[in-house]
C-alpha cells in the first residue's frame, strides 16, 4: 500500500458530498474514484471534490485496483450487496450506517470480511469523536459513579422530498436512519439491555415516523427517542450516582460536554475535524497501515450487537422489512 490511502466512493448523495469534503482534509488521503448509477452525475462528482477517476457504475470502481478501500453511501437496502462484493474484490470496506437491514445481513459481511482478509467497519462516525471517547473514558473512570438513566433523542422534521425516510424498500424509516444513534450511545455506555420496551407511529408506506424506546438494565433505564415528525434539541444525558454528564446540542456531533457534580460543573472543549467525519476516515487509515481487518474502536461485535438492538426494537413495534423474510 502507497503512503497515501486511495479512497473509492460508491453512492454520491448528500452524505457522500459531506464525507469527501473531509477526505480533501487529510494529506493522507486520496481520492481515487466515485461510482454513480448515473455517470453524468459521477462525472460532476469527481470535478467538485478531486476524483482522479469516475464510473457509471459501482461494479467498475470495485475493479479498479489503485482503489484501496470504498466507502459506500448509498441506500440502506444495498448495504450488504455492495459490501460483500467489494470484499470479494480484496477492498476494504466501510460502510455507512446501519451496516445492514438485519443481523443476518450483518453477519454475512463479516464472514465475508473474514474469508477475505479485508477490513471491514461500520460508518458509525460518531464513535470516534474526541468528546465521545472522552465521555466514554469519563465513565469508565468511575468519576460520574454507577449509571443509573440516561437520555438521548434525534429529530427533526423530515422533508417530503427525501425518498429514502419514507421508503420501505429503501429501508425507510427513523430507527435505522436516526434512531441508531441513540441506541448507539445506550449501547456504548450502558451495553445489551435486559429489556427492550418499544411504541412506534407510522408512515402510510409502513416505515416508522416517531419511536419511544425504554431500554431496561439491572441497574439502569435508558431512554430513547427518534422523530421524523418534529424536531428535537438533539441534547443527552448521563447520569450515575455521583454526577452527571450533558453532552451539548447536537449531541451525535458532540465537540463539547458538561461534567456536573453536585454544585461543580466542568465545560469540556474538544472540537471536531471537518464536520467529523474526519475522524473515522483516520481510524480507517490507521487500522489499514496496521493490515487490521477490523476497528479495535467499533469492532465487528460492536456493529453485531447494535443490530441485535436495532431488529429488537423493529420486532417490539412490528416492523418488518422484506430483507426479514
Amino acid at each position: 500500500m502507497s503512503t497515501k490511502i486511495k479512497w473509492g466512493i460508491i453512492g454520491l448523495g448528500k452524505i457522500a458530498q459531506k464525507f469527501a469534503n473531509n477526505l480533501l482534509l487529510l494529506e493522507t488521503t486520496e481520492l481515487e474514484a466515485v461510482a454513480s448509477r448515473d455517470l453524468a452525475k459521477a462525472e460532476v462528482f469527481a470535478t467538485t471534490y478531486r476524483s482522479k477517476k469516475f464510473y457509471g457504475s459501482y461494479e467498475a470502481l470495485l475493479q479498479d485496483k489503485f482503489v484501496d478501500i470504498v466507502y459506500i453511501a448509498t441506500p440502506h437496502n444495498s448495504h450488504a450487496q455492495i459490501a460483500i462484493l467489494a470484499l470479494e474484490q480484496k477492498k476494504a470496506v466501510l460502510c455507512e450506517k446501519p451496516f445492514a437491514i438485519n443481523k443476518q445481513q450483518v453477519f454475512k459481511m463479516i464472514e465475508a470480511s473474514k474469508k477475505h482478509n479485508m477490513f471491514l467497519m461500520e460508518a458509525l462516525w460518531t464513535r470516534f469523536l474526541p468528546a465521545i471517547k472522552k465521555i466514554k473514558s469519563t465513565v469508565e473512570n468511575g468519576e460520574i459513579g454507577e449509571i443509573k438513566y440516561l437520555n438521548a433523542d434525534f429529530s427533526f422534521k423530515a422533508h417530503p422530498s427525501i425518498q429514502r425516510i419514507y421508503d420501505k424498500e429503501l429501508g425507510g424509516g427513523s430507527i435505522l436512519d436516526i434512531g441508531i444513534y441513540p441506541i448507539f450511545l445506550a449501547y456504548l455506555i450502558l451495553g445489551m439491555p435486559d429489556k427492550i420496551m418499544a411504541k412506534a407511529h407510522f408512515f402510510d408506506s409502513g416505515a416508522d415516523s416517531q419511536v419511544s424506546i425504554i431500554f431496561d438494565y439491572k441497574n439502569a433505564q435508558a431512554v430513547l427517542f427518534s422523530s421524523f415528525n418534529s424536531s428535537s434539541k438533539r441534547e443527552a444525558k448521563i447520569s450515575g450516582t455521583l454526577g452527571e454528564i450533558m453532552i451539548d446540542n447536537p449531541w451525535n456531533e458532540a465537540s463539547s460536554f458538561s461534567l456536573v457534580k453536585g454544585k461543580e460543573e466542568e465545560k469540556f472543549l474538544l472540537p471536531i475535524m471537518g464536520t467529523g467525519f474526519v475522524h473515522q476516515i483516520i481510524e480507517c487509515n490507521e487500522s489499514l497501515q496496521q493490515n487490521l481487518s477490523e476497528s479495535p474502536l467499533w469492532s465487528h461485535q460492536n456493529s453485531l450487537e447494535l443490530i441485535t438492538l436495532l431488529d429488537a426494537v423493529r420486532k417490539e413495534i412490528g416492523l418488518v422489512y422484506a430483507e426479514d423474510l
